[in-house]
């Protein structure tokens, strides 16, 4: 995400970082490079000139001339103003109410509403430990109900049934009805949406808003459209007064003029943001962190929390007493480390929330095609190959490759990356683990 504006930003903190001192012709110079990066992104004119002339007022003031390394000092400012304009901090979902708490899903047809619902209703009953009920009253698309129930099953969540006979307001208020009944915490209901904006579609969800009275209002909006996700928003917002927006197709947008936009148009925050089609592919909205991101330095912290959070770290322990005992990394656990990676969403998900200088250098052949055939190479391997994988010689390895679908090659291949990483973890047991630690210290003020 953001790849486009990330580069020609990044490009401008590099340039300012390595300035001794800074001129009023660099700072010009700098300031165009930033207005032309935000236009490309499509954030709206007027944030762009409030932006960059908040910019130029604090590169003039004191704080930045009077600092000792002012090209960083000014770096540090377009850092806490990219933060700023995003909204400052992360706002959370208001679960205070009396339960079951009510949150309303809007938004046009085609924006990945009804997959968030269920996205949502994962994320709410695994990292807040909720008894969650959906519900559609989409009663314009049977699919939609459909897609909402089967979503549902998939996720072990209960789905209140409804049909395209049944008024909205009617499915509505039996689902609250039957959420008390059965002591449910979050109530997520999921609205008909349209391909555009009309006055029945509008009238229609202000009065489902009215006669339930939500605790929180979410917009959900592609971000790939850009200054059009944000006007539509603010419509929707003229009409039902948002809680917060939630912006999806994060993974393909290039651009990131809605999630820089969206909070000054509106006044509302980001609350989530889709990274990805899978059901774990929604994440908490840390403006700080995206604005970390854009300008190339990572968001480490949200990497900590994926891996917290996908990691079993009961196997996790496993393995390190294994290796600590001296029994060896073999290759199951090596596919185990592979299925990790793909649980945090693929090695793309996992590059993206690294600093720029760092991901850069990742080889180019570590990609989610390869860790597919790697699994492959794997599984095609007999239990005692995979525990002994100095039995491989020339006739198992032909073998192997006709049973995966790749080439002997490709199968060398993985056997020297698996070489590489057990040589890594045998360090483990010699107390190298500290030293690793120690360089790693070091490098992360330069990080």
């Amino acid at each position: 995400m953001f790849e486009n504006l990330s580069a020609r930003l990044s490009g401008v903190v590099k340039t300012l970082s390595g300035n001794a001192r800074l001129t009023e012709s660099n700072i010009k110079d700098a300031l165009r490079e930033i207005r032309i990066a935000l236009l490309e992104a499509d954030v709206a004119l007027p944030v762009v000139k409030q932006f960059v002339d908040t910019i130029r007022e604090e590169a003039l003031g004191e704080k930045v001339v009077g600092s000792l390394t002012p090209g960083q000092a000014l770096v540090g400012v377009v850092n806490d103003k990219l933060t700023e304009l995003m909204g400052g901090f992360n706002d959370k979902l208001n679960l205070s109410a009396v339960p079951p708490a009510i949150i309303l899903m809007a938004g046009l047809q085609g924006a990945g509403k009804t997959t968030t619902v269920g996205k949502l209703a994962k994320r709410l009953k695994e990292a807040e430990k909720k008894k969650v009920l959906v519900v559609s009253c989409d009663v314009y698309r049977p699919a939609a109900i459909e897609q909402l129930k089967t979503l549902a099953k998939s996720l072990d969540i209960e789905c209140f049934p409804s049909s395209v006979e049944e008024k909205p307001e009617a499915i509505a208020l039996a689902a609250v009805d039957y959420a008390k009944k059965h002591y449910f915490d979050v109530l997520l209901v999921d609205t008909a949406g349209r391909l555009t904006i009309d006055e029945y579609m509008m009238q229609e969800i202000k009065n489902l808003h009215q006669t339930l009275n939500p605790v929180e209002t979410l917009f959900v909006v592609d971000a790939m459209l850009g200054q059009d996700a944000v006007n539509t928003a603010k419509a929707f917002n003229d009409t039902l007064n948002l809680t917060g927006v939630i912006l999806t197709k994060m993974d393909g947008d290039a651009r990131g003029g809605a999630a820089l936009s969206i909070r000054q148009v509106t006044g509302k925050p980001i609350k989530f943001i889709g990274v990805s089609e899978k059901v774990a592919g929604l994440e908490p909205f840390y403006p700080d962190r995206m604005a970390s991101r854009i300008l190339g330095m990572g968001d480490i912290l949200s990497l900590i929390e994926e891996v917290q959070g996908n990691v079993d770290e009961v196997e996790a322990k496993k393995l390190m007493e294994k290796v600590k005992k001296g029994k060896g990394f073999d290759l199951n656990d090596f596919k185990m480390q592979f299925e990790q990676m793909n649980n945090m969403g693929g090695m793309g998900k996992i590059l993206d929330k690294l600093p720029g200088n760092i991901a850069e250098k990742a080889p180019q052949v570590i990609n989610d095609k390869m860790i597919k055939k790697n699994v492959a190479i794997i599984d095609s391997m007999t239990s005692e190959e995979r525990r002994k994988p100095d039995l491989l010689k020339a006739s198992r390895k032909r073998r192997i490759a006709l049973g995966s679908g790749t080439s002997v090659q490709e199968v060398n291949q993985l056997l020297k990356q698996y070489e590489q990483v057990s040589q890594m973890m045998k360090k483990f047991s010699g107390g190298g683990i500290f030293k690793m630690m120690k360089n790693f210290k070091h490098l992360m003020p330069k990080m």
